[in-house]
């Protein structure tokens, strides 16, 4: 097959892949822009972007697209060695900047996907992959809802090294993206003198406005972080209850769906061993919504105090107490049918 054995198939397949990774940064820049200007709607489109099946498809093609264009380019590479031996790129025609990126493209890869595995470690893993595990990632006896980008920039960002780690990512994907984006298209065809100087300034500016943007998102979410304000800010605390809330109350139906199925059967061990997860649901949810305000320093914490609605009158309906009186009407039906025989 062309795509595999021949080197134009194997650069067509760089380019394709490339082309879409490059729209995914794009996408990545702009979502990243929408938790500067309106945090809580980013928390929406990080609920909206969890463990469903069009977000697990959508994170399944853009992993394989990324090993692909990877196992590609080490071909590709080690395909150059062997033809020109250890003599590097001689290119007269390209400016001094991108003949650099272009003898480097391989060591500007392992640089980015080192930086990607800390952003993956950092975000993904304790959001996506912890939702379809059915968990939500603990840190310091507070469970995080997956939903709470916010909160997971706060906990990423507050480290002194993280600033440190993405700028120099973001660096390397400057040099690694534009000198992919114009050669790309190189690659399919576009190669004369009238479009490749063209595909050399769009692949610069686009490449430097959406690094730009990256590195300066970066420095904002670190300002914040050290504010406190992704766990002070009131209308955040609020939406983070709110998830709260929403997970409990989901939790809670699903067990007294439970329970009313084990009515009907009359095991009374089971009831009780019922009784008890739903307690300890309880008691996560509450200690869970507390910890998280005392996540926040003391001055910050009574300043929002009036906002915060206390955890207790969070909880719905409990279902212990609804549990206990249906346990009430069963044993009065059970004595009247006794009487009745």
């Amino acid at each position: 097959m062309w795509l595999i054995n021949s080197s134009i198939g194997r650069k067509f397949v760089m380019a394709l892949t490339g082309i879409c990774l490059v729209l995914f940064v794009t996408f990545h820049v702009l979502m990243n822009a929408v938790a500067i200007v309106w945090p809580t709607a980013y928390n929406q489109v990080c609920l909206f972007l969890g463990a469903n099946w069009y977000a697990l498809i959508a994170s399944m093609g853009l992993g394989l697209l990324f090993v692909i264009h990877i196992i590609y380019a080490l071909c590709l590479t080690i395909q150059n060695r062997k033809a020109r031996g250890n003599d590097a790129y001689k290119v007269n025609s390209r400016p001094a900047s991108v003949e650099w990126s272009s003898q480097n493209m391989l060591v500007l890869g392992i640089v980015v996907v080192a930086f990607l595995g800390v952003h993956l470690v950092q975000f993904w893993a304790k959001m996506q992959a912890q939702e379809i595990c059915g968990n939500w990632y603990a840190y310091e006896n507070t469970m995080i809802p997956a939903g709470a980008g916010t909160l997971f920039l706060q906990l990423a960002f507050e480290q002194w090294w993280t600033p440190v780690v993405y700028i120099i990512g973001f660096v390397a994907l400057w040099f690694h993206m534009n000198h992919g984006f114009w050669s790309m298209w190189q690659s399919i065809g576009w190669n004369n003198a009238t479009w490749l100087p063209r595909l050399k300034t769009i692949a610069c500016w686009w490449t430097s406005v959406v690094v730009l943007l990256f590195i300066l998102q970066a420095v904002v979410f670190t300002l914040r972080a050290n504010e406190q304000y992704y766990l002070t800010d009131g209308k955040l605390q609020l939406q983070y209850e709110e998830m709260y809330r929403e997970h409990y109350q989901e939790k809670s139906k699903d067990l007294k769906i439970e329970y009313m199925q084990l009515q009907k059967s009359g095991d009374n061990a089971k009831m009780m061993e019922l009784q008890q997860k739903v307690q300890a649901l309880g008691a996560e949810y509450s200690t869970s919504v507390e910890n998280l305000m005392n996540l926040a320093d003391s001055r910050a914490a009574q300043a929002c105090e009036s906002e915060v609605i206390p955890a207790t009158e969070l909880i719905p309906a409990t279902p212990v107490e609804e549990i206990a009186e249906e346990e009430e009407i069963v044993a009065c039906s059970a004595d009247t049918s006794i009487v009745n025989e």
